[in-house]
Parts: C-alpha cells; structure tokens; sequence
C-alpha cells in the first residue's frame, strides 16, 4: 500500500511539474510575443519620426534656398528660425538668427526666445560675454521692458566677478531710464531693482548682538539710502497701483515718509490720473492702436516732458514699426527739440532700418549726421545704403542725390582753386547724372528730373564759386539737348546765369536762341531780348532783334491761326453731324408713326366687322363672359389689359385699380404743365438734372421739391413724362440763383425709396456732345481703401463699424447698380495715408460673415482711351453671337400655329396679322417686288387653331 501510494504521489508530482513546464513555456512565448509587438510599434513610430524629419529637413532647405534668392523675405527668416528651433538645431538656429537680425530688427518675442536659449548654452560654456553683447543688441531694436528685466536678471548671476555688482547697478540704471516711466509695465523694473538692493542689504546686516563696527556700520547706512533713494525716485514717476509702492514705503521706514517725498507722490499721482485715461483706452484697443497713440501723443507734447514724449513714440513704434510717417515724426522732434548726439543718430539708424523705402528718412538721417558732426566716411557709407535701399520711385533718388551733393557742396573750401572735397564733389556730380541715366532710367522708365535741377545747380556751382563759365555754358548747353529748348522759362534761367556771372555777348547769343526754340511762351522771351538791347545793344543790335522778333511772332501767329481754323472746321462738322443726326432721327420717329398708325386703324376696323356678330351687349358688362362651343366652355376675365384672350371688343378700357388710376390722373396733369413750360425760362446754369428716379415714384414733383429745397430757394420742378403720361425717373431742378447748384450736387447717390439719385449738372448735350459726367476720381487715392467681396447683406453701418478701429473715417461708400442693389464693393476714405495703409494691413483677408473681403489703396483703372469717342476697339476680340434684339430665347419650340406654317414658303414675315411676301430674283437687288397677302384678324387666327 505503501509503495503503491509512494508511487502515485511521485506520478502526481511528475505531472505537476510538466504542467508548471507547460505554463512556463506558453508564458515565454507570450513575452515574446509581446515583445516582438513593442518593437514593432517603436519601428512605426521611429518610421513616422524620420519620415517628418525628413519633411522639415526638407522644407528647411527649400527656405534656405528662398533666402539665398531674397534675403530681405521677412516671413522666410521667421519661418525658418520656426523650423530650426523645433528641429533643435541650435548652431543652424544661431545663424539664422544672426542673418535676419544683421538686415532687420527684430520683434520683443523672438529676442527673448533667442536669448534665454544662449542663456542655456553659456550655463555650460561659462561664456557670459557674448550673452551680454547680445543683450546690448536687443535693447537697442525697441524699447521693451521685458528685455531690460531679463538683462538685469540676468546681470545678478555674475555677480560673484569683481565689479559684478557695479555691472548690475549699472545695467538697472540704464533700464529704469529707459522704461522706468511706462505706466504698466516699468513697475516690474522698478521692483526688481529694489529687491536687489535689499538682497545686498542683507548681506551687510551685523548679525543680532554684534555691534557692528563703524566700516560696517556706513556700509549698511549707505545701503539703506539706496533703498530710500529708489523708494523717493519711484514715487515721484506716475505708475499703475502707486498706492502699493506708498504702503511699502511706509512699513518699510522706520522714520516715516518725508515731507518731501509725500509732496512728490501726491504730484505723480495726478499725473497718473491724467494719463490714465490714455492707458486705459490702449489696453483696451487692439493693434496696431494708431488713433490711441496719436492721441497720446498729442497729449504729451502738450505737457512738453521729453523723456515721457520719446517713451510713448517708443511704445507706438514697438507696435507700429512699419509706419515711415510715424518714425518721421520722432525723428523730427529728436532733431528739432531734444538734439543729443546719442538720441538722434542710434534713431534714425532704426528708422531706416525699419523703412528702408522712404526716400525721406534716409535724407534726414544725412543731414542729422552732418549736424552732429559725424566723420566723411560714415556720411559716405548711409549714403550708399540709401541708393540700395530700393526706392519706390524715380525722384526719390533724384532727392536724395540732391542732398549728399549739398553735404558735399558744404565741405568745399572754394577759397582755394583746388581741393580733394572739390574734385570729390565733380565727380559725385558726374557719378549721379550716369546714375540716373543708367539705373534709374533703366528701372522706372523715365529719368525722374526732367528739368534736370542737378544739371543746373551744378552750373551755378560752377559759375559762383569756380568762376568756370565755360563749364557752366556746357552743362547748359546738355541741358537744352534733353528737351528743355522748347520752354521759356528754361531760357530765362540760362539768361539770367549769364546776366550775372558771364558777358553781353553770351547773354545776347542765349536770348536769340531762346526767340528761335520757345514755343509755349515767345512773346515774353521777345519781350526781354528787346529789353536787353535796349540797356545793352547799338542800333544795329536793335534792328536786328526788332526784326527776328517780329519775323518770329508773325510764324507763331500764323500757326495759331491755322490751329485755330482748324478747330472751327472740326467744330462746324461736329455741329452738321449733329443735326443730321437730329434730322435723321426725327424722320425715322415720324415714318414710324405714320407706319403704326396705318397698321392700327386696319386692324382696329377688321376687328370691328369680326366682332359686330359676336358681341351685341354694351361695352360696359359682367367682368365673365362664357361662350358655348358644344360641350366646351371658353371663359374670358377682365384684366387691366383686357379680356384673357384678346377677345375685348374694339374700345373697350376696363377698370384700373384705384392707386394706379390716381397716378396716371396725376402724370396726365403734369404732362400739360410741362408742355405749357416755356423755353425762355430755362437756364442751365441754375438747373441740375435728376435722374435715376423710380417710375413707380408717387407725387415726384413734392418729393423733389423736399429734397432740394434745403440747397436754396427752387424756381422750378420740370419732370419729364412719356406719351401716356407716365413718369421716365428723370427731370430737372431749377434753382433761383447759381450758389445752389453745389449743394444740390452734394445730394448725389441719395436713397430716394430704396433707389440711388443721381445728381449732375445741366448741360445741354447738343452743344455739348462730348461732356461726360465721372463723379470719381480715377487716380490713386493713399488715403482710401477699396474693398471687394463684401456680403450682399453688408451696410454702410456695420462696414464704418469694421473701420473706425483702425482710423478716422471722413466716408464710407457702398458701390451699388443704378438700381440700388449692392454689388459687393466700398471705398471708405481715412484721414491719412497712414491710417489707410494700417486698415489695408489689417483688413485684407479678414473673413466677414463667411465671406473673405480683399481690401487695398485706391487705385482705380485709368479710363481706355478705346472708349473715347470716335476711337476705334480692337478687332482681335471674340466676336459676339447675335440672336436677335432680344437675345437668344428660353425655347428653340415654335410658337406659330401650324396652319401658318402650311402656307407656302415664300410668306417670310408675319406681322400683327399681315403677312408680306418676298418675290427674290436672281438678278439685280432693283428687280425685288413684294405682294401683299390678304390681312387676317383676330377670328381667323382662332379658327386656324380650333381646326384638327
């Protein structure tokens, strides 16, 4: 039994452990499993990594490339700082850093992302330095009170260097120069500059029970007066929550605040009241806050505080940097009020950085250098900056040629013959007349000086200071070559050079070629050689003076004579095309109603005998009529054309609805009115014409007379009607003196019941066929925007709504058709052009209920010269498919009966129950004859169409 029990307990354990050995190896497998599943996920996700490395590696050097074509792409440079930073390629970001900050300044954020990355290499590269120079360079951009906090802070880390605490002392004092005034943002400074210097105080402090000995004890009152010092500085400076710093200071003084310190808090604090009104309506604003600055702005120039003047130009810079008008402004008052060396000049450097475009900031940037006495080189090299700089049009850089030549005119010494700045300054005069010729020319087409200024004050430069006529003879002499031969005044100014620095003789020589080659003003120029040689000149002088005088004013009258005979034979024919025309017009209107009168009155008289059988009861009867035709019943209702059907009896006029019955009485009634008007009484000089009008207009006379009494006192209201007396939407206001034709011209695109009226002069147009009324400017307007893609539903409210944020809005116009129904367009003019520019910046793209409007100056295309009269269009175009008067129709389906159509071929034309035939014959067009069909009324055409 024993042996029998030991035996099956060893058979139980063998079968234990082989399943402990089958679970063991089903768990293995499974963790194999799993394991090959992870790696298999982390071979997707390193899959999915690469693969957008690889994009971003790629996209990285597709900007690369971008840069390297136009290094000045902004968005390029700050797309791929982007990129670079999330790539973390740190010495790749570093240079690309580097490059856009060498051509731009940068913005507050990417200087900050910049220089706390440097912060975190220099921790291990011990290489505080090059930390340092780059925060010289940031704070040099804009004035941004982070930035200077972040340099402080960054400063007390060295601290432990000799002299760290000096450096850190000093760096405060430069930040809280700079923003210590800014209302919101220079408390943070301020405190911080304190809490560094408690911290010290700490330091100095004797522990408790030492008596401190007196070495210990002047460093710690010398301390404690630098704490008191900062406390008394920041509360005589208008900040936010002053009151917190007051409280401070109280506790924190063991002798209580001074007297003088509480006269300079209560001071500041009415200052901040004053202001606070501005910071506020600048926190609430969104950028670019153009209107809240120049508010501001004009606030504290009315205070006259420089240091809070140049702070608020600051911070509208910081977020108005593209502005060149707001830059001309700061630097315009730098010069003017404040004129300190280190101001001016690193802020005219900005401004040309910022708006290398304008023309004018780099011309005051020279002439800022010359007034601070700055080095010939430094002057040379803005100088060439600014003709790199890319100008956006021709005189720009004729202006700013202009004003290095008056630089280096002033540094001539002419007193000697010859001098180094004399020949620099020939060859800058020789340099910029190839110039212009060359690149300037070349790139905008024209020479952009015309009467060539350069060319003559370097004449009188070399005739008032050089004594070199001969020179001055030669440059003038290129200047007539260039087309300035034909101009008067041009002569007169050569004259009067040679009148003062040269001889008679020139003089005399100047004036006969100016008599031969004027041709705008030759009277005047023979007026002034007859003057000369009247001082000047012999009698043989005089004689022949008199005689090319007279010899020349007689070609010169003989020529206007001609042009002007010429012009009244071109006006003499116009006046004959007219009255053809006018004639013509008039005889096709008459054969015209002869024809429909003729056409009519057979109509009308085979209608009459049709009808005698069918119709036996008054015109006058029940408004349904039925008429049997064996099982089927044709009814005819009464309309206000008739009976359905045509069916009416000759002269039968149903009732008009009341409304409709008291306008055409009234339409009627002014019809004699306007006939019986006289003619003497018009007068176009007094009158302007209205059109545009509803016909549907009731009483238009009084609603006119409403509308335009408030221009001045009305003579007269003549509408114009049509035949039946309806009203055409147009007629003339006369007024009873002329002063009131500009007010009434005001009233232009007034809503008259939903409908634009338009407003323009009285002028008659056959005296005047040419006369063209175009309300709208066709030239660039820098002052207003054009925006398209505006919602149908948009009105003049909600689009000044939209504006007024960025800007003074003078108008607002909604373009619309003549019928009054919106086309999706507007212009609204600003104040300015800066104010323009900023809403175009701000506004272009911008989504307004679903829709994305496309805003831009106004610039409106210029009128073809194709479309002035008697011009001829091109005959390349797609010529247009004619269907007919009416176009092409809704149905290809015919609409004659069928019994027309069985008729023979030759009937072509149907018209109001007549039908013509056209017999067509092979020979000439004279040979053509027409035979009349017999006419057919209204009840043959039904019995055609009853017949199966």
């Amino acid at each position: 039994m024993a042996a029998s029990g030991n035996a099956e307990h060893t058979q139980l354990q063998d079968m234990e452990e082989e399943d402990a050995g089958i679970e063991e190896r089903e768990m293995e497998s499974d963790e194999e499993d799993e394991e090959g599943m992870g790696e298999e996920n982390t071979d997707d996700e390193e899959d999915d990594s690469s693969e957008d490395e690889r994009e971003n590696e790629a996209e990285i050097q597709r900007l690369e490339e971008q840069l390297s074509i136009n290094a000045f792409d902004y968005n390029c440079h700050v797309d791929l700082i982007k990129l670079l930073k999330q790539e973390g390629e740190l010495c790749r970001l570093r240079k690309a850093r580097q490059k856009m900050s060498e051509l731009f300044p940068l913005t507050e954020e990417i200087w900050l992302d910049w220089l706390k990355d440097e912060i975190r290499l220099t921790e291990e590269e011990s290489n505080r330095e090059k930390v340092y120079e780059l925060f010289e360079r940031a704070v040099k951009d804009y004035i941004c009170p982070e930035i200077w906090l972040e340099y402080a802070q960054y400063s007390i880390g060295g601290m432990g260097s000799p002299g760290g605490i000096d450096k850190v002392r000093a760096i405060f004092e430069r930040g809280v120069t700079a923003v210590g005034l800014h209302m919101t943002k220079g408390q943070t400074l301020w405190e911080a500059y304190r809490e560094f210097e408690n911290a010290i105080l700490s330091t100095v402090q004797p522990p408790p029970g030492k008596v401190p000995s007196r070495e210990e004890q002047e460093l710690l009152n010398t301390q404690l007066e630098r704490i008191h010092t900062l406390f008394r500085r920041q509360l005589a400076v208008p900040l936010m929550d002053m009151e917190a710093t007051y409280s401070e200071y109280e506790e924190w003084s063991d002798k209580g605040v001074p007297e003088t310190v509480v006269h300079q808090y209560k001071k500041a604090v009415k200052q901040m009241e004053k202001n606070k009104p501005f910071e506020e309506s600048l926190l609430a604003a969104e950028p670019p806050k153009m209107a809240e600055y120049q508010s501001y702005l004009d606030f504290e120039l009315k205070e006259g505080d420089p240091a809070r003047i140049q702070l608020v130009f600051e911070r509208a810079l910081a977020e108005n940097c593209l502005v060149p008008d707001l830059w001309a402004k700061f630097t315009t008052y730098l010069d003017r009020q404040l004129k300190i060396k280190d101001f001016v000049l690193p802020t005219h450097e900005r401004a040309v950085r910022n708006c290398p475009w304008t023309m004018g900031l780099w011309k005051s940037y020279l002439l800022a250098l010359e007034r601070h006495g700055a080095e010939h080189p430094v002057v040379s090299d803005v100088f060439e900056k600014a003709l790199n700089a890319g100008f956006i049009q021709a005189t720009d850089y004729v202006e700013i040629w202009q004003a290095y030549l008056d630089y280096l005119r002033r540094r001539v010494d002419f007193s000697k013959e010859s001098s180094k700045e004399l020949e620099e300054l020939r060859g800058a005069f020789s340099r910029s007349l190839d110039y212009l010729k060359q690149d300037v020319e070349e790139r905008f087409g024209e020479s952009g000086d015309p009467s060539c200024l350069i060319m003559q004050i370097w004449a009188r430069i070399e005739a008032l200071h050089c004594k070199n006529m001969q020179k001055a003879r030669e440059l003038w002499d290129s200047i007539m070559t260039k087309g300035n031969a034909k101009y008067a005044n041009m002569w007169l100014e050569y004259y009067n050079l040679e009148r003062s620095y040269g001889d008679p003789l020139h003089c005399r020589k100047a004036l006969h070629r100016a008599v031969q080659c004027t041709s705008d003003y030759p009277e005047h120029v023979c007026e002034v050689l007859l003057t000369f040689e009247r001082v000047e000149g012999s009698l043989e002088d005089w004689d022949v003076a008199v005689q090319k005088t007279e010899t020349r004013l007689n070609r010169v009258n003989e020529q206007r004579a001609k042009v002007a005979e010429k012009e009244a034979n071109m006006a003499r024919q116009e006046d004959d095309r007219a009255d053809q025309r006018r004639k013509a017009k008039f005889d096709k209107k008459a054969q015209k109603k002869v024809q429909k009168k003729s056409r009519f009155g057979e109509k009308r008289k085979a209608e009459q005998d049709d009808y005698q059988d069918e119709w036996n009861d008054d015109s006058e009867q029940a408004p349904k009529r039925h008429r049997g035709d064996g099982d089927q019943t044709t009814e005819y209702m009464e309309t206000e054309t008739g009976l359905f059907g045509r069916k009416a009896p000759p002269g039968y006029k149903p009732a008009l609805p009341a409304a409709k019955k008291a306008q055409q009485e009234a339409a009627a009634a002014a019809a004699p009115r306007q006939k019986e008007e006289k003619p003497e009484l018009r007068n176009d000089q007094s009158s302007v014409f209205i059109s545009n009008l509803a016909y549907t207009l009731v009483e238009p006379e009084a609603k006119l007379r409403t509308l335009f009494e408030t221009c001045g006192p009305i003579s007269q209201v003549r509408l114009v009607f049509g035949t039946k007396g309806g009203f055409k939407g147009y007629g003339y206001v006369q007024f009873e003196s002329t002063v009131s034709v500009p007010e009434a011209l005001k009233l232009d695109r007034r809503e008259v019941e939903g409908r634009p009226m338009f407003v323009s002069p009285c002028v008659d147009k056959n005296k005047n066929p040419e006369f063209k009324v175009f309300k709208y400017n066709t030239s660039i307007e820098k002052h207003k925007i054009f925006i398209s893609g505006l919602p149908f539903s948009c009105t003049k409210e909600q689009l000044e709504e939209m504006c007024k944020g960025h800007g003074d809005i003078k108008d607002v116009r909604l373009v619309t058709y003549r019928s009054g129904k919106p086309k999706g367009l507007a212009y609204v003019e600003f104040a300015d052009e800066t104010q323009a520019s900023q809403a175009v910046l701000k506004m272009d793209g911008m989504e307004v209920e679903d829709n994305k409007i496309t805003v831009a100056i106004s610039n409106p295309p210029r009128r073809n010269l194709m479309d002035a009269p008697g011009s001829s269009k091109p005959t390349n175009l797609m010529p247009r498919q004619v269907y007919g008067s009416r176009g092409k129709g809704r149905t290809q389906l015919s609409l004659l009966p069928r019994s027309l159509h069985r008729q023979s071929e030759s009937v072509s034309k149907v018209e109001n129950g007549a039908a013509s035939e056209q017999v067509l014959a092979t020979g000439s067009a004279s040979k053509n004859a027409a035979a009349e069909a017999k006419s057919l009324s209204n009840s043959d055409f039904a019995k055609m169409l009853l017949n199966k």
